[in-house]
């Protein structure tokens, strides 16, 4: 008889963790499919540009050291 209690208890423990994950699968899928694609467009181009700004100012701070090197050379 405890056995089954345990089995059952088991088992409404599995079903109330299935029913999270599936509440949490939905919310994720409804994010997903409701994504203004405009708005993300334009946040990832943003993001790209100071990217690549910011691979430039490296470049330039890494060129600076070695201009002075060859001054001095």
């Amino acid at each position: 008889r405890g056995d089954l209690g345990a089995v059952q208890n088991r088992f409404e423990s599995t079903i109330a963790n299935l029913s999270n994950v599936s509440e949490n699968l939905s919310a994720a899928r409804s994010r997903i499919l409701d994504a203004d694609i405009a708005q993300e467009t334009s946040t990832m181009t943003k993001q790209n540009i100071l990217q690549q700004a910011g691979v430039s100012i490296l470049a330039q701070a890494n060129q600076a050291p070695q201009l002075a090197l060859s001054l001095l050379g």
